[in-house]
């Protein structure tokens, strides 16, 4: 931008670069503002909590594929009383031991507004996907005691909404433990022909 103010200043006018360094000085002072407001309102990151998972179908086959389908309800808090929350191209997956197994399941583009709550109830699923190994042979384990541990993951970004402020894109990254017992359906509630319904009521790590 300097040098575009500088070709115009050489032209035999000062109009120029006063208007540039005009332009200057208020993205400074809008930065300055941003990070002042940022400083003094410290955003505490919202809350999330996965409150059930109803099982359609979990099936191990061999030589290791596994077919999958879940309903999870994720209830999220803004727990900042100033602050809005724009959630932007956030995803919805299962992993087990680190290990994604089923597709990334989108959640529409949402704002959240001061503590408020919002309910997200995705259906993730995955279709014969491959499983490692090792891997296999710790969940047709786990699979025989009955308990089966996954992880829940929602990854993507945000926004915060001070006022008429919003900042950049912050990444969101937000881990839920599941334990499912698979092995006895009266764990659970049923839900049509061969879904169940298992209460999880877990409070997920969430970093930004």
């Amino acid at each position: 931008m300097s040098k575009d103010c500088e070709k115009h200043g050489g032209g035999g006018g000062g109009t120029a670069r006063r208007i540039c360094g005009v332009i200057i000085a208020f993205i400074i002072i809008v930065l300055i503002t941003i990070f002042l407001v940022w400083v003094i309102l410290q955003p505490t990151k919202p809350r999330f909590i996965l409150q059930d998972a109803t099982v359609f179908a979990f099936n191990l086959t061999q030589p290791n594929l596994l077919t999958s389908n879940f309903q999870v309800t994720l209830v999220i808090r803004n727990r900042n009383s100033k602050i809005g929350i724009y959630y932007d191209r956030l995803h919805v997956y299962a992993t087990y031991r680190n290990q994604q197994i089923t597709f990334p399941t989108a959640i529409p583009p949402t704002y959240q507004g001061h503590k408020e709550d919002s309910v997200w109830s995705p259906i993730i699923f995955g279709d014969a996907v491959p499983i490692a190994p090792y891997n296999a042979v710790a969940l047709g384990d786990e699979q025989s005691r009955g308990f089966v541990e996954l992880v829940i993951r929602a990854d993507g970004r945000v926004r915060w909404k001070v006022g008429t402020l919003i900042t950049g894109k912050y990444h969101l990254h937000v881990r839920c433990h599941a334990f499912i017992n698979l092995a006895d359906k009266s764990n659970g509630a049923i839900v049509g022909e061969n879904a169940v319904k298992y209460t999880v009521d877990y409070q997920c790590s969430v970093n930004v």
